[in-house]
């Protein structure tokens, strides 16, 4: 992937002064991912703000190196969507295998497809959690699970999905953060910004994710 491409993938939130800023202009931000110095710009930009990992300066020319070039061209944004979804579903396992009734089991089932089956393995995480964790990740689920319109609205999933994904990016982010930081920038640069949610899952069943995701990315690269 070049550098124009992996720029024009970044959520523009990230071109801000500040985080609480609005993103700059979308026609100036298009004009700098047009030009090579531009590119280099917003590049040197990112490594100082959120990307020190992924875009570091290449030694003794001051602009990126292509080390991202493996990172990002394994984790394309649907690989990348993909694996923060399993993580993030894994993550609710606890509260996911609490639920037997019929109906929400059946939603699930049809909503997360293998990602629940992954849920209820018990061989990848025995979900063992403190008393005060499994009592909010209970509670946020069952809000997700009875939000939303009608059974036969497209959106009727949406809350769950928003749950699931930002707890994954939650994990993801922190375990990768400790074992590949340029995946961690990565991570936060697709999305728009956000405070990281805890994350709780143990290194043996993130990584077991992970390297399911990972054999499957490096396939399809």
């Amino acid at each position: 992937m070049t550098l124009q491409a992996l720029l024009a993938e970044i959520d523009p939130g990230w071109y801000a002064a500040q985080a609480e800023d609005d993103a700059p202009d979308a026609r100036l931000i298009a004009r700098a991912q047009g030009s090579a110095l531009g590119q280099r710009l917003l590049a040197r930009w990112l490594a100082a703000d959120a990307a020190s990992a992924l875009l570091a300066p290449a030694p003794d020319r001051g602009i990126p190196g292509k080390d991202y070039a493996a990172t990002v061209t394994q984790w394309s944004r649907a690989q990348l969507a993909a694996l923060v979804r399993d993580v993030g579903v894994l993550a609710y396992a606890p509260a996911i295998r609490a639920e037997v009734r019929r109906d929400p089991v059946r939603r699930l089932k049809r909503a997360l497809g293998n990602s629940y089956l992954l849920a209820l393995d018990r061989t990848v995480w025995d979900g063992r959690v403190d008393a005060t964790l499994i009592a909010r990740l209970s509670t946020e689920f069952g809000e997700a699970l009875a939000a939303g319109p009608g059974q036969d609205d497209p959106g009727h999933d949406d809350r769950l999905y928003a749950m699931f994904d930002a707890q994954g990016r939650g994990e993801l982010r922190a375990w990768a953060s400790k074992r590949d930081r340029a995946l961690a920038d990565w991570t936060a640069l697709l999305y728009p910004r956000e405070t990281p949610r805890a994350a709780h899952l143990p290194e043996k069943p993130m990584l077991r994710v992970y390297t399911h995701h990972e054999t499957r990315a490096r396939a399809a690269a």
